[in-house]
Protein backbone atom coordinates (compact mmCIF):
# COMPACT_ATOMS: atom_id res chain seq x y z
CA UNK A 1 0.00 0.00 0.00
CA UNK A 2 2.49 2.16 0.83
CA UNK A 3 4.45 1.41 -2.15
CA UNK A 4 1.33 2.59 -4.23
CA UNK A 5 1.09 5.59 -2.50
CA UNK A 6 4.30 6.76 -3.11
CA UNK A 7 4.10 5.95 -6.65
CA UNK A 8 1.19 8.14 -7.40
CA UNK A 9 1.03 10.46 -3.78
CA UNK A 10 0.00 13.74 -6.22
CA UNK A 11 -2.58 11.99 -7.35
CA UNK A 12 -3.70 10.92 -4.69
CA UNK A 13 -3.14 14.49 -2.89
CA UNK A 14 -4.96 16.06 -5.14
CA UNK A 15 -8.35 14.07 -5.24
CA UNK A 16 -8.36 14.33 -1.74
CA UNK A 17 -8.49 17.90 -1.83
CA UNK A 18 -11.25 17.44 -4.60
CA UNK A 19 -13.36 15.41 -2.56
CA UNK A 20 -12.90 17.72 0.33
CA UNK A 21 -14.68 20.97 -1.73
CA UNK A 22 -16.99 17.89 -3.04
CA UNK A 23 -18.26 17.22 0.26
CA UNK A 24 -18.39 20.52 1.84
CA UNK A 25 -20.48 21.63 -1.17
CA UNK A 26 -23.09 19.24 -0.45
CA UNK A 27 -23.41 19.68 3.37
CA UNK A 28 -22.96 23.21 2.65
CA UNK A 29 -25.94 24.17 0.56
CA UNK A 30 -28.29 21.71 2.53
CA UNK A 31 -28.07 23.57 5.18
CA UNK A 32 -27.57 26.71 3.81
CA UNK A 33 -30.91 26.25 1.72
CA UNK A 34 -32.24 26.31 5.46
CA UNK A 35 -31.15 29.48 6.23
CA UNK A 36 -32.35 30.95 2.87
CA UNK A 37 -36.08 29.37 3.23
CA UNK A 38 -35.66 27.45 0.23
CA UNK A 39 -38.86 24.57 0.28
CA UNK A 40 -38.31 21.04 0.94
CA UNK A 41 -39.16 20.45 -2.93
CA UNK A 42 -36.65 22.72 -4.12
CA UNK A 43 -34.01 21.14 -2.21
CA UNK A 44 -34.64 18.35 -3.59
CA UNK A 45 -34.71 18.83 -7.16
CA UNK A 46 -31.01 21.24 -6.02
CA UNK A 47 -29.82 18.22 -4.77
CA UNK A 48 -31.02 15.48 -7.80
CA UNK A 49 -29.53 17.72 -10.13
CA UNK A 50 -26.04 16.85 -8.87
CA UNK A 51 -26.57 13.17 -10.29
CA UNK A 52 -28.37 14.01 -13.39
CA UNK A 53 -25.16 16.02 -14.11
CA UNK A 54 -22.97 13.08 -13.10
CA UNK A 55 -25.27 10.68 -15.04
CA UNK A 56 -25.12 12.61 -18.22
CA UNK A 57 -21.22 13.38 -17.37
CA UNK A 58 -20.49 9.45 -17.09
CA UNK A 59 -21.56 9.18 -20.86
CA UNK A 60 -19.75 12.06 -22.37
CA UNK A 61 -16.50 12.19 -20.59
CA UNK A 62 -15.29 9.48 -22.11
CA UNK A 63 -15.76 10.84 -25.92
CA UNK A 64 -14.62 14.60 -24.54
CA UNK A 65 -11.36 12.90 -23.35
CA UNK A 66 -10.79 11.35 -26.62
CA UNK A 67 -11.74 14.19 -28.58
CA UNK A 68 -9.12 16.70 -26.65
CA UNK A 69 -7.23 14.91 -24.11
CA UNK A 70 -7.12 14.11 -20.53
CA UNK A 71 -4.96 17.78 -19.39
CA UNK A 72 -7.48 19.67 -21.47
CA UNK A 73 -10.90 18.32 -20.06
CA UNK A 74 -9.55 17.54 -16.12
CA UNK A 75 -8.24 21.45 -16.10
CA UNK A 76 -11.45 22.70 -17.84
CA UNK A 77 -13.68 21.22 -15.63
CA UNK A 78 -11.64 21.82 -13.04
CA UNK A 79 -11.72 25.45 -13.05
CA UNK A 80 -16.01 25.61 -13.93
CA UNK A 81 -16.07 23.51 -10.51
CA UNK A 82 -14.08 26.99 -8.82
CA UNK A 83 -16.58 29.37 -10.50
CA UNK A 84 -19.53 27.58 -9.31
CA UNK A 85 -18.23 27.25 -6.33
CA UNK A 86 -18.02 30.82 -5.82
CA UNK A 87 -21.10 31.58 -7.34
CA UNK A 88 -23.68 29.42 -5.09
CA UNK A 89 -23.67 32.33 -2.47
CA UNK A 90 -23.97 35.07 -5.09
CA UNK A 91 -26.36 33.57 -6.71
CA UNK A 92 -28.98 32.19 -3.73
CA UNK A 93 -32.16 31.53 -6.18
CA UNK A 94 -33.17 27.42 -6.24
CA UNK A 95 -33.10 27.80 -10.34
CA UNK A 96 -29.84 29.06 -9.92
CA UNK A 97 -28.64 26.52 -7.14
CA UNK A 98 -30.18 23.73 -9.81
CA UNK A 99 -28.06 24.70 -12.55
CA UNK A 100 -25.09 24.77 -10.60
CA UNK A 101 -25.72 21.53 -9.12
CA UNK A 102 -26.13 20.06 -12.62
CA UNK A 103 -22.93 21.63 -13.70
CA UNK A 104 -20.82 20.46 -10.88
CA UNK A 105 -22.28 17.05 -10.95
CA UNK A 106 -21.14 16.95 -14.63
CA UNK A 107 -17.36 18.32 -13.72
CA UNK A 108 -17.05 16.51 -11.02
CA UNK A 109 -17.62 13.46 -12.52
CA UNK A 110 -15.35 14.26 -15.63
CA UNK A 111 -12.41 14.96 -13.26
CA UNK A 112 -13.23 11.97 -11.74
CA UNK A 113 -12.93 9.86 -14.64
CA UNK A 114 -9.87 11.54 -16.15
CA UNK A 115 -8.07 10.85 -12.77
CA UNK A 116 -9.29 7.45 -12.42
CA UNK A 117 -8.06 6.87 -16.16
CA UNK A 118 -4.42 7.71 -14.73
CA UNK A 119 -4.84 5.75 -11.89
CA UNK A 120 -5.68 2.84 -13.90
CA UNK A 121 -2.90 3.59 -16.54
CA UNK A 122 -0.16 3.88 -13.44
CA UNK A 123 -1.22 0.88 -11.88
CA UNK A 124 -0.17 -2.90 -12.47
CA UNK A 125 -1.63 -5.83 -12.48
CA UNK A 126 0.54 -6.38 -9.00
CA UNK A 127 -0.92 -3.66 -7.01
CA UNK A 128 -4.37 -2.70 -8.89
CA UNK A 129 -6.47 -4.07 -5.68
CA UNK A 130 -4.14 -1.95 -3.35
CA UNK A 131 -4.43 1.48 -5.75
CA UNK A 132 -8.24 0.79 -5.97
CA UNK A 133 -8.42 0.46 -1.80
CA UNK A 134 -6.39 2.93 -1.25
CA UNK A 135 -8.30 5.59 -3.99
CA UNK A 136 -11.43 4.60 -1.77
CA UNK A 137 -10.04 5.18 1.37
CA UNK A 138 -8.84 9.05 -0.12
CA UNK A 139 -12.17 9.72 -1.23
CA UNK A 140 -14.06 8.59 1.88
CA UNK A 141 -11.15 10.41 4.03
CA UNK A 142 -11.70 13.75 1.78
CA UNK A 143 -15.84 13.61 2.45
CA UNK A 144 -14.82 13.17 6.38
CA UNK A 145 -12.32 15.67 6.48
CA UNK A 146 -15.00 18.01 4.33
CA UNK A 147 -17.25 17.70 7.48
CA UNK A 148 -14.83 18.63 9.84
CA UNK A 149 -14.19 22.20 7.86
CA UNK A 150 -18.18 22.90 7.96
CA UNK A 151 -17.70 23.64 11.77
CA UNK A 152 -15.11 26.46 11.73
CA UNK A 153 -17.06 29.07 9.41
CA UNK A 154 -20.12 31.04 8.98
CA UNK A 155 -22.41 28.42 7.41
CA UNK A 156 -24.61 31.96 5.85
CA UNK A 157 -21.33 33.74 4.65
CA UNK A 158 -19.26 33.51 1.61
CA UNK A 159 -15.84 31.94 3.22
CA UNK A 160 -16.96 28.31 3.20
CA UNK A 161 -18.09 28.81 -0.21
CA UNK A 162 -14.45 29.81 -1.14
CA UNK A 163 -12.82 27.46 0.59
CA UNK A 164 -13.51 24.39 -1.87
CA UNK A 165 -13.29 26.55 -4.77
CA UNK A 166 -9.60 26.86 -3.66
CA UNK A 167 -9.17 23.45 -2.40
CA UNK A 168 -10.55 22.39 -6.14
CA UNK A 169 -7.93 24.83 -7.70
CA UNK A 170 -5.09 23.75 -6.01
CA UNK A 171 -5.50 20.07 -6.34
CA UNK A 172 -5.02 20.63 -10.13
CA UNK A 173 -1.43 21.48 -9.05
CA UNK A 174 0.01 18.41 -7.92
CA UNK A 175 -1.84 16.34 -10.36
CA UNK A 176 -0.93 18.37 -13.55
CA UNK A 177 2.97 19.09 -12.51
CA UNK A 178 3.57 15.30 -11.81
CA UNK A 179 1.30 13.56 -13.96
CA UNK A 180 2.91 11.01 -16.72
CA UNK A 181 2.47 11.04 -19.99
CA UNK A 182 -1.53 10.97 -20.71
CA UNK A 183 -2.72 7.33 -21.38
CA UNK A 184 -4.88 6.39 -24.61
CA UNK A 185 -8.58 6.66 -23.23
CA UNK A 186 -10.43 3.20 -24.48
CA UNK A 187 -13.83 2.30 -23.11
CA UNK A 188 -15.46 -1.33 -23.23
CA UNK A 189 -18.29 -2.32 -25.00
CA UNK A 190 -21.49 -1.65 -23.11
CA UNK A 191 -23.91 -4.77 -22.47
CA UNK A 192 -27.34 -4.31 -23.14
CA UNK A 193 -29.89 -3.66 -19.84
CA UNK A 194 -31.62 -6.35 -21.32
CA UNK A 195 -29.02 -9.02 -21.18
CA UNK A 196 -27.99 -7.64 -17.72
CA UNK A 197 -31.23 -8.01 -15.92
CA UNK A 198 -31.44 -11.61 -17.39
CA UNK A 199 -27.72 -12.66 -16.20
CA UNK A 200 -28.64 -10.92 -12.26
CA UNK A 201 -32.14 -9.33 -11.54
CA UNK A 202 -31.22 -9.72 -7.72
CA UNK A 203 -27.66 -6.94 -9.00
CA UNK A 204 -29.63 -4.52 -11.14
CA UNK A 205 -32.76 -4.63 -8.98
CA UNK A 206 -30.18 -3.82 -5.72
CA UNK A 207 -28.55 -1.06 -7.73
CA UNK A 208 -31.32 0.94 -8.47
CA UNK A 209 -32.26 0.86 -4.41
CA UNK A 210 -29.09 1.45 -3.56
CA UNK A 211 -28.61 4.62 -5.81
CA UNK A 212 -31.43 6.09 -4.09
CA UNK A 213 -30.32 5.27 -0.46
CA UNK A 214 -26.94 6.75 -1.70
CA UNK A 215 -28.10 9.60 -2.86
CA UNK A 216 -29.96 9.89 -0.04
CA UNK A 217 -27.28 10.35 2.34
CA UNK A 218 -24.96 12.63 -0.24
CA UNK A 219 -27.59 14.69 -0.95
CA UNK A 220 -29.99 15.12 1.63
CA UNK A 221 -28.93 14.15 4.92
CA UNK A 222 -27.82 17.59 6.02
CA UNK A 223 -31.07 18.55 4.54
CA UNK A 224 -32.99 16.23 6.90
CA UNK A 225 -30.57 17.62 9.96
CA UNK A 226 -31.33 20.58 9.36
CA UNK A 227 -35.34 20.09 8.94
CA UNK A 228 -34.77 17.96 12.19
CA UNK A 229 -33.15 21.07 14.52
CA UNK A 230 -29.68 19.47 14.40
CA UNK A 231 -26.53 22.25 14.88
CA UNK A 232 -24.27 22.73 12.14
CA UNK A 233 -21.98 20.56 14.58
CA UNK A 234 -24.15 17.73 14.42
CA UNK A 235 -25.31 17.57 11.09
CA UNK A 236 -21.38 17.67 10.27
CA UNK A 237 -20.66 14.55 12.46
CA UNK A 238 -23.92 12.71 11.21
CA UNK A 239 -22.52 13.26 7.93
CA UNK A 240 -18.96 11.78 9.41
CA UNK A 241 -20.26 9.00 10.65
CA UNK A 242 -22.10 7.65 7.44
CA UNK A 243 -18.77 7.33 5.27
CA UNK A 244 -16.67 6.48 8.22
CA UNK A 245 -18.64 3.39 8.89
CA UNK A 246 -18.77 2.58 5.17
CA UNK A 247 -14.79 2.84 5.29
CA UNK A 248 -14.93 0.62 8.20
CA UNK A 249 -17.06 -2.22 7.47
CA UNK A 250 -16.36 -2.30 3.66
CA UNK A 251 -13.34 -4.70 3.94
CA UNK A 252 -14.88 -7.10 6.88
CA UNK A 253 -17.60 -7.47 4.77
CA UNK A 254 -16.10 -8.38 1.80
CA UNK A 255 -14.11 -10.85 3.57
CA UNK A 256 -17.45 -12.58 4.43
CA UNK A 257 -18.47 -12.34 1.02
CA UNK A 258 -15.66 -14.42 -0.21
CA UNK A 259 -16.67 -17.03 1.93
CA UNK A 260 -20.35 -17.55 2.09
CA UNK A 261 -23.73 -17.35 0.00
CA UNK A 262 -23.45 -13.63 -1.42
CA UNK A 263 -27.40 -13.40 -1.49
CA UNK A 264 -27.42 -14.53 1.68
CA UNK A 265 -25.06 -11.77 2.79
CA UNK A 266 -27.03 -8.94 0.41
CA UNK A 267 -29.81 -9.45 2.57
CA UNK A 268 -28.54 -9.47 6.20
CA UNK A 269 -26.86 -6.41 5.05
CA UNK A 270 -30.22 -4.60 3.63
CA UNK A 271 -32.38 -5.90 6.88
CA UNK A 272 -29.83 -4.26 8.86
CA UNK A 273 -29.73 -1.12 7.21
CA UNK A 274 -33.54 -1.44 6.95
CA UNK A 275 -34.28 -1.97 10.47
CA UNK A 276 -31.24 0.76 11.44
CA UNK A 277 -33.25 3.23 9.74
CA UNK A 278 -36.49 2.31 11.34
CA UNK A 279 -35.16 3.03 14.66
CA UNK A 280 -34.68 6.62 14.01
CA UNK A 281 -38.29 6.85 13.31
CA UNK A 282 -39.40 6.32 16.69
CA UNK A 283 -36.47 7.77 18.60
CA UNK A 284 -35.35 11.53 17.81
CA UNK A 285 -32.38 11.29 20.02
CA UNK A 286 -29.08 12.53 18.37
CA UNK A 287 -27.31 9.00 19.70
CA UNK A 288 -30.29 7.42 17.79
CA UNK A 289 -29.69 9.09 15.22
CA UNK A 290 -25.65 8.71 14.78
CA UNK A 291 -26.62 5.38 15.01
CA UNK A 292 -28.71 4.94 12.27
CA UNK A 293 -26.53 6.89 10.16
CA UNK A 294 -23.52 4.88 11.22
CA UNK A 295 -26.20 1.73 10.16
CA UNK A 296 -27.23 3.06 6.29
CA UNK A 297 -23.64 4.07 5.62
CA UNK A 298 -22.08 0.87 6.77
CA UNK A 299 -24.47 -1.19 4.86
CA UNK A 300 -25.34 0.23 1.70
CA UNK A 301 -21.89 1.63 0.75
CA UNK A 302 -20.38 -2.22 0.99
CA UNK A 303 -23.77 -3.44 -0.72
CA UNK A 304 -22.64 -1.58 -3.55
CA UNK A 305 -19.75 -3.59 -4.36
CA UNK A 306 -21.27 -7.10 -2.93
CA UNK A 307 -23.55 -6.42 -5.77
CA UNK A 308 -21.36 -6.30 -8.36
CA UNK A 309 -19.34 -8.87 -7.35
CA UNK A 310 -22.53 -11.34 -7.18
CA UNK A 311 -23.28 -9.95 -10.70
CA UNK A 312 -20.19 -10.83 -11.93
CA UNK A 313 -20.83 -14.52 -10.19
CA UNK A 314 -22.67 -15.14 -13.37
CA UNK A 315 -20.88 -13.20 -15.96
CA UNK A 316 -17.68 -14.41 -17.95
CA UNK A 317 -14.61 -12.54 -18.30
CA UNK A 318 -14.97 -10.94 -21.53
CA UNK A 319 -18.75 -9.35 -19.63
CA UNK A 320 -17.43 -7.73 -16.54
CA UNK A 321 -16.51 -4.72 -17.51
CA UNK A 322 -18.86 -4.07 -20.02
CA UNK A 323 -21.79 -5.15 -17.15
CA UNK A 324 -20.72 -2.14 -15.42
CA UNK A 325 -21.86 0.36 -17.59
CA UNK A 326 -25.05 -1.28 -17.04
CA UNK A 327 -25.18 -1.32 -13.25
CA UNK A 328 -23.93 2.35 -12.88
CA UNK A 329 -26.62 3.77 -15.92
CA UNK A 330 -28.80 1.90 -13.08
CA UNK A 331 -27.83 3.24 -10.24
CA UNK A 332 -27.57 6.73 -11.26
CA UNK A 333 -31.57 6.57 -12.41
CA UNK A 334 -31.87 5.19 -8.56
CA UNK A 335 -30.28 8.60 -7.58
CA UNK A 336 -31.39 11.17 -9.64
CA UNK A 337 -34.67 9.48 -8.14
CA UNK A 338 -34.17 9.53 -4.62
CA UNK A 339 -33.67 13.41 -3.56
CA UNK A 340 -37.37 13.87 -4.80
CA UNK A 341 -38.68 11.10 -3.05
CA UNK A 342 -37.03 11.66 -0.32
CA UNK A 343 -38.10 15.58 -0.35
CA UNK A 344 -41.70 14.73 -0.91
CA UNK A 345 -41.53 12.05 1.71
CA UNK A 346 -40.14 14.61 4.82
CA UNK A 347 -43.07 16.82 3.42
CA UNK A 348 -45.53 14.78 4.01
CA UNK A 349 -44.27 13.37 7.05
CA UNK A 350 -41.82 16.07 8.58
CA UNK A 351 -38.00 14.86 8.90
CA UNK A 352 -38.83 11.36 9.77
CA UNK A 353 -39.48 10.88 5.68
CA UNK A 354 -35.63 10.20 5.20
CA UNK A 355 -35.62 7.43 7.36
CA UNK A 356 -38.85 6.00 5.79
CA UNK A 357 -37.62 6.70 2.71
CA UNK A 358 -33.89 4.63 3.61
CA UNK A 359 -35.93 2.16 5.93
CA UNK A 360 -38.51 1.27 2.61
CA UNK A 361 -35.92 1.11 0.14
CA UNK A 362 -33.34 -1.23 2.37
CA UNK A 363 -36.30 -3.86 3.78
CA UNK A 364 -37.51 -4.05 0.28
CA UNK A 365 -33.66 -5.15 -1.16
CA UNK A 366 -33.74 -7.54 1.40
CA UNK A 367 -36.93 -8.73 0.69
CA UNK A 368 -36.89 -8.93 -3.11
CA UNK A 369 -33.30 -10.83 -2.30
CA UNK A 370 -34.97 -13.82 -0.47
CA UNK A 371 -37.43 -13.85 -3.15
CA UNK A 372 -35.12 -14.47 -5.60
CA UNK A 373 -33.41 -17.06 -4.02
CA UNK A 374 -36.79 -19.12 -4.46
CA UNK A 375 -36.06 -18.40 -7.78
CA UNK A 376 -32.60 -19.22 -8.58
CA UNK A 377 -31.87 -21.96 -5.71
CA UNK A 378 -28.34 -23.24 -7.18
CA UNK A 379 -26.10 -21.43 -5.39
CA UNK A 380 -22.52 -20.59 -6.72
CA UNK A 381 -20.01 -22.33 -5.35
CA UNK A 382 -17.69 -20.58 -2.52
CA UNK A 383 -14.89 -21.85 -4.70
CA UNK A 384 -16.06 -20.85 -8.25
CA UNK A 385 -17.00 -17.38 -6.50
CA UNK A 386 -15.47 -14.06 -7.92
CA UNK A 387 -13.35 -12.29 -5.11
CA UNK A 388 -14.80 -9.19 -3.51
CA UNK A 389 -13.26 -5.87 -4.66
CA UNK A 390 -14.05 -2.50 -2.57
CA UNK A 391 -15.75 -0.07 -4.67
CA UNK A 392 -17.25 3.83 -4.03
CA UNK A 393 -20.96 4.20 -4.34
CA UNK A 394 -19.91 7.33 -5.99
CA UNK A 395 -17.76 5.51 -9.11
CA UNK A 396 -17.48 6.25 -12.39
CA UNK A 397 -17.20 3.89 -15.53
CA UNK A 398 -13.80 4.07 -15.44
CA UNK A 399 -13.40 3.26 -11.48
CA UNK A 400 -15.63 0.52 -12.13
CA UNK A 401 -13.70 -1.06 -14.67
CA UNK A 402 -10.77 -1.00 -12.63
CA UNK A 403 -12.54 -3.14 -9.89
CA UNK A 404 -13.59 -4.98 -12.66
CA UNK A 405 -9.45 -5.84 -14.10
CA UNK A 406 -9.09 -6.69 -10.30
CA UNK A 407 -11.79 -9.04 -10.17
CA UNK A 408 -10.66 -10.84 -13.39
CA UNK A 409 -7.31 -10.54 -12.11
CA UNK A 410 -8.12 -12.36 -9.03
CA UNK A 411 -10.13 -14.58 -10.32
CA UNK A 412 -8.00 -15.88 -12.90
CA UNK A 413 -5.02 -16.29 -10.55
CA UNK A 414 -7.12 -18.32 -8.33
CA UNK A 415 -8.33 -20.96 -10.78
CA UNK A 416 -4.05 -21.09 -11.67
CA UNK A 417 -3.99 -22.04 -8.15
CA UNK A 418 -6.37 -24.67 -7.77
CA UNK A 419 -5.53 -25.82 -11.44
CA UNK A 420 -1.70 -26.32 -9.49
CA UNK A 421 -2.98 -28.06 -6.71
CA UNK A 422 -5.40 -30.22 -8.89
Amino acid sequence: MIQVFTGSWALFLGMFMLMIGNGLQGTLLGVRGEYEGFSTLSMSLIMSAYFGGFLLSSRMAPQMIRRVGHVRVFAALGSTISAVLILYPALTEPWAWIIGRAVIGFCFCGVYVTAESWLNNAATNENRGKALSLYMIVQMAGIVAAQYIVTLGDINGFILFIVPSVLVSLAFAPILLSIKPTPAFDTTKRMSLKDLIAASPLACVGMFLLGGVYAAQFGMSAVYGSRAGLTIGQISLMVSVIYVAALVLQYPIGWLSDRMDRRLLILGLAAVGGLGGAVAIFFDSYLIILFSAAVMGGTSNPLYALLIAYANDYLEHEDMAAASGGLLFINGVGAIAGPLIVGWAMDQVGPEGFWIYVAVLMCGLAIYAAWRMTRRPTVTAVSDMVSYAPISASATPVAAELAQEVYIETDLEDQATQNAGA
